[in-house]
């Protein structure tokens, strides 16, 4: 697909949120609410961050009963989601489509939430499933609807599918006038369109731009961005400096093919991650999200589509618990880290101000930290064990070549990889316990860009689940990460 290849795949097995634009001149900015933390910030605490920086709409990967709650008469349009695990049941039978609805959709909406979309499955054609959903996914959209028209909310709430950008491409060229389809997936694609066309829903589409970038090391690094690239495509008079506008408009072309030229496109999920991989740090972090902002806030929509564009950030929070399959970057796309800090200065257009407003009355546990004893040895047998141990239940993924923590020695990397450890646990004494290598201090350890974070206190008004006794078991590709990581500190 040339300069568009990659664009949007993240092999995520996800979960995983982002924009939905625009204020004064823009539509209303969204943004993915992720949970796959270990300590989530209570779900009031997160609506009000979403009230104090403007955000009109909010994206989520399931139906969770306290957040929709937290979420009632606050103002705010809420896209539900259905994991895709939850596919099965719901293509089969009708009677567990209209018993999630009830549940999820029809008793909130009776209690002040303003739900607009049901997303049914998250990202399920998506190659790395080897084709797990692909019976199931048409049949659980059809059922969804059927039972929201049963239940009389379907003129306000919608279906709609968050698809990945890779079921479309450009014939191998450069040019977004060569989308469409990808043939392995069209005929069943346009068996969804036409669904979600008939009743008056939308193309929900995930772009990631940093993805591009990250699989190939060829892609010109600016035309991941909306400035600065100099080798602009002219695609029959029509201009594309970004790989944003190029992406989406293959997909307007790839609709206008094949007869539905007029169906609304929903950015279900774009943004940039702040740590985890080279590319992945502040500036550009801040550089894509206000450019992509800058380019939508007039109105200008892209060379095909002019108007608003209906986006939703990915992400509003860090998610420390989130597999790192895809790459140690998936745990670092939030505008804020896990505990509502903002990470850097960014513009949404919507608070009157220039930055970004931190989440209030966060609590945290004592300023002390978890680090490699002054006496303890390099050279002792146990460090590799407990590094490794200590990075399989916690997050170490802010260590390594490019990462903000890249930059520390042995020592710091091993104490990093301790201090996580230990805060994720709640700062219990029995985590700080690596045998004769560990100690407690009072004295901060962070360094320059590299921060070791003392852990907010847990909320009996989280969501349930949470907490370090949640942690999936390392998968082998965050082991191998761990002995890599050894490897280039000892």
């Amino acid at each position: 697909m040339g300069l568009l290849k990659g664009v949007g795949f993240r092999g995520l097995s996800v979960a995983l949120l982002f924009f939905n634009l625009l204020v004064g001149l823009v539509v209303g900015i969204g943004a993915n609410w992720g949970t796959q933390l270990t300590h989530p910030l209570p779900p009031a605490t997160v609506v009000k961050m979403l009230k104090d920086n403007g955000i009109q709409k909010v994206k989520l990967f399931d139906a969770d009963s306290g957040i929709l709650n937290a979420l009632s008469k606050s103002g705010i349009q809420v896209m539900v989601g259905i994991p895709n695990e939850m596919l099965y049941s719901l293509a089969n039978s009708m009677q567990a489509a209209e018993k999630w609805v009830s549940k999820n959709v029809s008793s909130h909406v009776s209690n002040g939430v303003d739900i607009r979309y049901a997303a049914v499955g998250n990202e399920p054609l998506l190659s790395t499933y080897n084709g797990t959903f692909l019976p199931t996914i048409f049949p659980a959209l059809q059922n969804i609807q059927s039972a929201l028209i049963k239940a009389g909310v379907s003129n306000q709430v919608k279906v709609t599918i968050p698809i990945n950008a890779d079921v479309y491409d450009s014939g191998g060229s450069d040019l977004p006038s060569n989308g469409d389809f990808r043939p392995d997936t069209k005929d069943l694609m346009l068996e969804i369109v036409k669904f979600l066309s008939d009743n008056g829903a939308a193309f929900t589409v995930n772009i990631y731009p940093f993805i591009s970038l990250y699989n190939d090391a060829n892609f010109p690094a600016d035309y991941a961005f909306f400035n600065g690239y100099s080798g602009a495509i002219n695609d029959n008079g029509r201009i594309y400096n970004n790989v944003f506008d190029a992406n989406h408009d293959t997909l307007v072309w790839a609709l206008q093919k094949n007869g539905f030229g007029n169906l609304s496109i929903i950015i279900g999920e774009i943004g940039w991650p702040t740590d985890g991989n080279l590319n992945a740090n502040m500036q550009n972090a801040q550089r894509f999200n206000q450019g992509f902002m800058s380019h939508i806030k007039n109105n200008a929509g892209t060379p095909m589509r002019a108007g608003p564009v209906d986006a939703y950030l990915f992400s509003l929070i860090d998610e420390d618990a989130k597999s790192i399959q895809p790459g140690n970057f998936e745990r670092h796309w939030g505008l804020f880290y896990w505990d509502g800090t903002p990470k850097y200065q960014l513009s949404l257009g919507t608070t009157g101000s220039n930055g970004l407003v931190a989440a209030s009355g966060v609590q945290y546990l004592e300023k002390k930290w978890c680090v490699m004893s002054p006496s303890a040895s390099l050279d002792d047998p146990e460090v590799a064990l407990s590094v490794s141990y200590a990075c399989s239940k916690a997050d170490c993924t802010s260590l390594g070549y490019g990462t903000s923590c890249g930059d520390l020695d042995a020592r710091g990397n091993i104490s990093y990889a301790f201090n996580s450890y230990y805060q994720i646990n709640n700062q219990l004494d029995t985590a700080c316990k690596f045998p004769n290598l560990s100690t407690v201090t009072t004295s901060d350890p962070s360094t320059g860009n590299c921060k070791f974070r003392i852990m907010i206190r847990a909320s009996s008004s989280s969501s349930e689940g949470s907490g370090a006794g949640s942690l999936e078991k390392p998968s082998c590709l965050g082991m191998v990460f761990v002995f890599m990581f050894l490897y280039t500190i000892l």
